[in-house]
């Protein structure tokens, strides 16, 4: 018979004859093949049985012994032939019933061992050919032996280069492959029973710790510890300090009592709009603007509406009332005459309140519909343009997103019930414009956004221009994307949408897992996309485009990086490989601030809450750190006189900003904090170029930018006509209970929370 000597990769199950006829078996003794051609049916298994490979100088004792000894090396697992047994003429036999696996991965059987038994009682020709097998057999098992030790060998070294420490990756540049947690217990603080945005830890650095020395011992929180009490003049800045911040607690306190959600007997709101040739012009600066980036209404449909407002006023629905006084309103922060008219910048407050009034009432109908939607959005980006509540939209917006939903605004139209076409855009405008304030308002409060792109199918709206689609258009031809259109802002900032809200879950995720890999990926994007914008705003300028619509389009974009890179940033110093982290974030600050000069975009910097003011904030904070940490470098280098420029560009950023607090301030804002703290860090500065104390320019700079700020304070205080709170009874502190006796901790959070204008 003949005698197989092939290694088969896995055991044969089917008989010789139908192997040898190639047809398929049914590996019954004997099989149906076998029996209608009246062949002999027999079965053959090849054993297999893999060993644990032995180290170099066992190979030789396990040939000899057939002994298995296990070793620690991850060479151990790897296939071998050493101690298989070599194959005969007995392991043919005629029970198809056996595992063939069986005899594959274990020893051989006791019915095997007898079979090899009786084969020494064969024929001398059988017997002589079953030694020339088993000495072929025993020099193949040489010539493997010899194969198996070279790899050993090299295994081995290739074990041992790995674990040496040479080859071993760096701390440092560990540090940039490792994932971190997208929020680190360190990262989360509690202010006035909220948790504070994502960069609240940066104010708590080593860069700005006499600032906070400074503030808590001014503050007498320091327990009378600090090293100012032996020095008279400190001790007598402190106590200035102390007394004029206790002043500001309360002016601020009484002048948040005219807000109209503080004044209890202001139950009615003054509806009465500007003259219709003001109205007019402000109504045509929110559209040339704001409604250009947040698509909210359809502005043929507004227009008729508007138009009705004027003929008849009380032939109009609350919702539509509300609907054209905020677009009134938000168009009034741009306009000229909203600067000028204290009594009407009050009025637009009552507005505001009156609609987020309007909305927390009892739900109606009227509210859950597309209008009461464009009224909640409207009333949002108020908010954020006036910096009423600009701090707690987050909380807000939620409800709009429910509502939203609610409505179905979460799915496309085509799954939908039939409608019109000019319902259907609205719908995926609306919810365009939802997703956008979304992550706007989720990255500032420092809060999960709470959707998804898996929770929702609705498409982006169509290129089109308004007045190509109304009530009677049955058919719809979008325009190329290259094609400017009064959608063209919206749909080029729901581009970069996926990669804004992955970065927003990433930084605020509870779970996430955050990389530097990650956070380079991401930035390109970012990066790549404001390419994009740049570029088509170029090839369309000659159709509408204009400085207003790239400072508001670049802001709400680039600011993204900030937050992205600042994790990795604040290493950089120790760790060059995160270098390009503090690049990317001090480039990114320096362009926030210095916008392109336009007059309507530094009306909203000067009134601005909200995401319109964070973004600012942080990059105020990244130059002021960078201009701290670049001065005591070359300090301690002994480069301080040589090179000046890159300290003079953070400077004069900063002195801006000083300037932009003061115009604040004059617009009605109570926040003094941006203008001392600025002032503060700008005296630091200076004293260590001119290697003097710091904690005395300090104290000295708080206490100037205090009496300047508190003579601001009156003036406004003096042009406040709404009732005041003694008229009711009542008093700043009854409003108040449980409040600090300043209120203000100190981090980040000191250069431009809590700014509210107050008219």
């Amino acid at each position: 018979m003949e005698s197989y000597t092939r290694k088969r990769r896995r055991p044969a199950l089917s008989c010789l004859e139908c192997r040898r006829r190639k047809i398929k078996c049914d590996r019954n003794q004997p099989c149906a093949h076998c029996v209608s051609s009246r062949s002999q049916c027999t079965f053959k298994i090849f054993q297999n049985d893999p060993v644990p490979i032995q180290e170099p100088q066992q190979v030789s004792q396990q040939v000899s012994s057939g002994a298995w000894t296990s070793v620690s090396s991850p060479t151990a697992y790897a296939p071998t032939l050493l101690s298989q047994p070599p194959v005969t003429n007995a392991d043919v036999y005629a029970d198809p019933r056996r595992s063939t696996y069986a005899g594959r991965y274990a020893t051989p059987s006791a019915s095997t061992a007898s079979t090899a038994v009786d084969a020494h009682h064969e024929t001398p020709d059988t017997s002589s050919g079953h030694q020339s097998q088993s000495q072929k057999r025993i020099q193949d098992v040489q010539d493997t032996q010899a194969t198996l030790q070279d790899l050993l060998q090299r295994l081995q070294a290739l074990e041992s280069s790995a674990s040496s420490p040479k080859q071993r990756p760096s701390e440092a540049s560990q540090g940039v492959l490792e994932r971190q947690p997208g929020i680190q217990d360190s990262q989360v603080i509690l202010k006035k029973t909220r948790v504070i945005s994502w960069s609240g830890w940066i104010g708590q650095t080593k860069e700005l710790e006499p600032l906070y020395v400074c503030y808590i011992t001014a503050s007498g929180q320091d327990g009378g510890d600090s090293s100012s009490s032996r020095d008279p003049e400190l001790q007598s800045l402190y106590g200035q300090i102390g007394d004029l911040l206790q002043k500001y607690k309360t002016i601020a306190r009484n002048t948040k009592m005219g807000r109209p959600s503080r004044n209890l007997s202001c139950s009615k709101f003054d509806f009465e709009p500007p003259s219709r040739e003001i109205a007019d012009a402000m109504v045509t600066l929110y559209f040339r603007s704001f409604e250009s980036t947040y698509r909210i209404l359809h502005v043929p449909s507004f227009r008729n509406e508007y138009q009705r407002y004027w003929d008849d006023p009380g032939d109009v629905s609350m919702g539509l009332r509300l609907q054209i006084l905020l677009v009134i309103a938000i168009g009034s922060s741009l306009h000229e005459h909203g600067d000028t008219d204290v009594e009407f910048r009050n009025k637009v407050h009552q507005w505001v309140y009156a609609a987020q009034t309007w909305l927390t009432g009892p739900l109606e109908k009227d509210r859950l519909n597309i209008v009461g939607l464009q009224v909640h959005c409207l009333t949002l980006l108020a908010r954020q343009v006036f910096s009423i509540g600009s701090d707690l939209v987050w909380m807000s917006m939620g409800s709009l997103i429910h509502r939203a939903m609610q409505t179905g605004l979460h799915r496309d139209p085509k799954h939908l019930p039939p409608m019109c076409l000019l319902q259907a855009e609205l719908r995926r405008r609306l919810w365009t414009t939802i997703l956008e304030m979304v992550v706007q308002m989720s990255l500032d409060a420092a809060m999960p956004p709470r959707i998804s792109f898996d929770e929702f199918d609705t498409e982006p709206p169509s290129n089109i221009n308004d007045d190509e689609v109304d009530a009677s258009t049955t058919t719809l031809q979008s325009q190329p994307k290259s094609s400017f259109t009064s959608t063209s802002l919206q749909l080029l900032l729901f581009d970069s949408l996926p990669t804004r809200l992955r970065i927003v879950q990433l930084i605020n995720g509870l779970n996430s897992e955050l990389s530097y890999m990650d956070v380079l990926a991401l930035s390109s994007e970012i990066t790549n996309a404001c390419r994009a914008w740049s570029e088509f705003f170029t090839d369309n300028e000659d159709a509408g485009v204009g400085p207003f619509h790239r400072n508001i389009f670049d802001y709400l974009v680039r600011r993204f990086l900030i937050p992205l890179h600042c994790t990795f940033a604040s290493r950089a110093r120790s760790n060059p490989l995160f270098y390009n982290s503090l690049k990317m974030s001090l480039e990114t600050a320096l362009v926030i601030v210095s916008p392109e000069p336009d007059e309507a975009f530094s009306r909203l910097e000067r009134i601005g809450g909200g995401m319109f003011r964070e973004g600012i904030r942080c990059a105020v904070t990244i130059i002021s750190l960078e201009l701290i940490a670049q001065t005591e470098a070359q300090r301690l280098d002994g480069t301080l006189h040589r090179n000046t420029q890159h300290r003079e560009i953070l400077k004069q950023a900063l002195k801006a900003r000083i300037e932009l607090s003061l115009a604040r301030i004059r617009q009605g804002e109570t926040n003094i904090k941006t203008h001392m703290f600025l002032s503060m860090i700008l005296a630091q500065a200076k004293a260590i170029e001119q290697n003097g104390r710091c904690d005395l320019e300090i104290a000295r700079s708080a206490r100037d930018s205090l009496e300047f700020c508190y003579g601001l304070l009156q003036e406004q205080v003096a042009s406040i006509s709404w009732q005041r709170p003694n008229d009711l009874g009542l008093t700043p502190q009854s409003l108040d209970i449980g409040q600090g006796e300043f209120e203000m901790d100190f981090d980040i959070d000191f250069f431009m929370r809590d700014g509210e204008f107050n008219w």
